[in-house]
């Protein structure tokens, strides 16, 4: 079921796609050489509660953190732990922050220090996946131009998108209708309609578009080995486009 929000109920998810941003910033300033995922998780809890709201992710299904934490070659859904950031990693940030009964949702990866030239190249290119994606985004525009603005960009400099995982709706729920997902054909799919509000986000393989799930039951690697990126905003479809409820 697809709910299309009223003004109030978007000015109500503002406020949790702001201390959605907020914790993802906290978390990317704490992005560094020698400091462990688990130290990262941590303090986005107290902070999101710090403030009133309350941690998405945490006990979603039963996921045990705050935020996922997915390194170099983890697309998603890492979970926290002892594992100590290095030099020349990345790490994808996901994460999320109820207020008042209304969800943010937003990804972003990061470099610890210093990258290699081929990995940049890849945060550069998802980055730029979803942001022509949101610039698509009004009423009429179809799913599918979507996924495929997103599939032929990546594709284009030879990566791969994963298929098993998906952008969605947002609102009272996490997870809503519609689907999102980063591929497709023009003109097919759903239309968007005013008040409707979703979350993007490409998550692009270095190499490849095969994923595999580890046997903790939550993290998903590439199947190839290389690294991934993974970049998300929760937007709100206006009359006029696309209003990115959290921002970085």
């Amino acid at each position: 079921m697809i709910e299309l929000k009223t003004a109030g109920q978007i000015e109500k998810m503002r406020a949790a796609g702001r201390l959605s941003k907020q914790a993802l910033e906290l978390a990317g300033s704490m992005v560094r050489e020698g400091i462990t995922t688990k130290e990262i998780d941590d303090a986005v809890r107290k902070f999101i509660l710090s403030q009133g709201g309350t941690p998405s992710f945490l006990g979603y299904a039963g996921y045990p953190a705050s935020v996922c934490l997915s390194v170099n070659d983890e697309v998603i859904h890492g979970i926290p732990g002892k594992r100590v950031l290095k030099n020349g990693d990345i790490v994808s940030v996901d994460v999320g922050a109820m207020v008042d009964g209304w969800h943010g949702d937003n990804a972003w990866t990061f470099a610890v220090g210093e990258i290699a030239p081929e990995t940049q190249k890849l945060l550069d290119v998802t980055r730029a996946c979803l942001d022509t994606a949101i610039s698509l985004v009004k009423p009429g525009v179809r799913l599918g131009d979507i996924g495929y603005a997103i599939q032929s960009l990546a594709e284009s400099h030879g990566y791969g998108v994963v298929r098993e995982f998906i952008g969605h709706g947002i609102g009272r729920e996490m997870h809503e209708g519609p689907d999102v997902p980063n591929y497709g054909k023009p003109g097919r799919g759903l239309r968007l309609e005013e008040g409707m509000t979703i979350a993007i986000e490409p998550m692009i393989n270095l190499k490849g578009h095969g994923v595999r799930q580890l046997s903790d039951g939550w993290t998903v690697v590439t199947a190839s080995g290389s690294v991934s990126a993974h970049f998300e905003n929760t937007i709100a479809v206006t009359r006029d486009g696309a209003e990115v409820l959290t921002k970085i």
